[in-house]
């Protein structure tokens, strides 16, 4: 007698599957949270006199390098060197220069943006990646979003709009001059850079998005082809400006190696993201990524929290459950 195991949607395999499906997607927005919300403080750390002490476009590239070394190293250690046997043609490469270009502009102004602004404006003010991003994910990628993911969306702009108003400081403003310590402030060119930083960030994030689904390659032979790309662009950006004060290491700390860390991990990790999920959850990493930023500007930095912070975070709460259920 041949006997049949129970296969169907309700079968113990198949829920263990989605369980442990369901927790490593947990742990990967885990670990992007916490590196996303902890960049803007880490490097508001690393000032000296209110500058920031190293080449930004050295590290910038030194990000690009240490992903393009793990991308090589997992293509290695998952057996797929053969596809690096003969050169790949042109046009199926050539997708890839796009967004190392759209990332390496983004990734500077990620760094000169902390100049004109304390880390909690520059969190809150990138929440606009929200609204720049859905609609260009709409548009070129022709996803059709219910009303409710719509709402969860306007949700998540209103979320940050809310963390913004709690994070200000409304009493007497003599006293709040009289007082020393980091203060919320950004300047008009802090703001047009913000814009210009909110919409080139929703372009790339679609177009790779794009580029990564289209192509039926492994993960890590796309990221190589991506991050050679950001390598040499941001290689010839770093050379080009040799003639600046600054080194090319000079003035790297620990924690300037952890931003690097922290930065090209998240790269990786956003790759996983684009490629075998959506762009939207990228957009909910942005948002609940406020939260840890808060608390490290509230430990490191001495920005002060006050009890309306829970509401943008209720709020957010509640975007993820119109959005994913």
């Amino acid at each position: 007698m041949i006997v049949i195991q129970n296969v169907g949607p309700s079968s113990p395999a198949r829920i263990r599957r989605q369980w442990v499906r369901r927790i490593q997607w947990g742990v990967l927005f885990g670990l992007m949270v916490l590196i996303y919300g902890s960049h803007a403080p880490l490097i508001t750390l690393t000032k000296v006199d209110g500058q920031i002490p190293f080449n930004p476009s050295s590290c910038v590239v030194m990000i690009e390098l240490a992903k393009l070394l793990i991308s090589l190293a997992t293509l290695v250690l998952t057996g797929g060197t053969s596809a690096l046997l003969a050169p790949p043609p042109l046009v199926l490469v050539a997708p890839y220069a796009v967004p190392a270009i759209l990332y390496a502009l983004n990734n500077n102004l990620v760094v000169f943006m902390q100049a004109y602004m304390d880390p909690s404006s520059y969190q809150v003010l990138s929440n606009l990646k929200i609204a720049s991003t859905a609609l260009l994910y709409s548009l070129c990628l022709g996803k059709r979003l219910r009303p409710a993911q719509w709402f969860a969306l306007g949700l998540l702009m209103c979320a940050g709009v809310c963390h913004t108003y709690s994070s200000l400081d409304l009493g007497d403003p003599e006293r709040a001059e009289a007082e020393e310590g980091p203060r919320l402030y950004i300047t008009a060119w802090g703001l047009f850079l913000v814009l210009v930083y909110c919409f080139v960030s929703g372009l790339a994030a679609v177009y790779t998005e794009r580029v990564l689904k289209s192509q039926k390659l492994p993960l890590s032979l796309q990221n190589l082809y991506l991050y050679v790309f950001g390598v040499a662009i941001n290689g010839l950006s770093s050379f080009s400006s040799a003639g600046s004060q600054k080194s090319f290491l000079e003035g790297y700390s620990g924690v300037v190696w952890l931003i690097i860390a922290g930065q090209a991990a998240n790269g990786l990790l956003m790759s996983v993201v684009l490629k075998h999920g959506s762009g939207i959850t990228r957009l909910f990493v942005i948002s609940c990524s406020m939260l840890v930023n808060a608390l490290m500007s509230w430990a490191i930095l001495g920005l002060q929290l006050t009890p309306f912070f829970l509401l943008p975070v209720s709020m957010i709460g509640l975007a993820a459950y119109l959005y994913y259920r």
